[in-house]
């Protein structure tokens, strides 16, 4: 048994919406429940509990239900930056956020089709979910914004790694 704390606003949603629940417990073959703490509680066998945790971790990040549900595949990955930890104070975390998303979301557009990885900016926290190698790349351009580089360089460093990984899984290994 495990309990996943995640923000009220997104336990709401869980609470309020049982085909959600419903839908993690089946693809996760777990049971879940709300204590009276409001966390969600895990119940199944070890190894369905942690794929149910990565989800519900991910939902409770911003993800929609059928995005955090690509964490039952074991090529996907869930990582997460606080934004708080990071720079420390508000303003700064707000500035920053509205750089990660951009004018009309377009930066966040643009680091998820060169990247493939799906994003979230929930809170004072970037999500990511994705291959290992999706998520370097978003997370480089990520964090080039966050060190307070241009989106000219964010890009450049991101599309670099990208064509970088594309070179490495195109090398035959013997």
């Amino acid at each position: 048994m495990e309990e996943v704390y995640i923000p009220q606003e997104r336990l709401s949603a869980l609470k309020d919406e049982p085909k959600t629940r419903k839908l993690i417990e089946s693809a996760c073959s777990c049971k879940l429940s709300i204590n009276d703490d409001e966390c969600v509680v895990i119940d199944g066998a070890p190894y369905d509990v942690f794929v149910a945790k990565s989800v519900v971790y991910a939902f409770g990040r911003g993800f929609d239900i059928a995005i955090a549900r690509l964490l039952l595949n074991d090529n996907y990955y869930f990582t997460s930056i606080d934004l708080k930890h990071e720079l420390g104070s508000e303003k700064r975390v707000q500035r920053i956020k509205a750089r990660i998303i951009g004018e009309s979301g377009k930066t966040k557009r643009y680091i998820e089709s060169v990247s493939a990885v799906k994003m979230s900016v929930y809170g004072d926290t970037v999500s990511f979910i994705g291959s290992m190698e999706e998520i370097k790349e978003a997370e480089t351009a990520v964090n080039t914004l966050i060190e307070g580089g241009t989106h000219k360089l964010a890009y450049l460093r991101m599309e670099a790694a990208h064509r970088k990984n594309k070179r490495t899984a195109q090398t035959p290994t013997f």
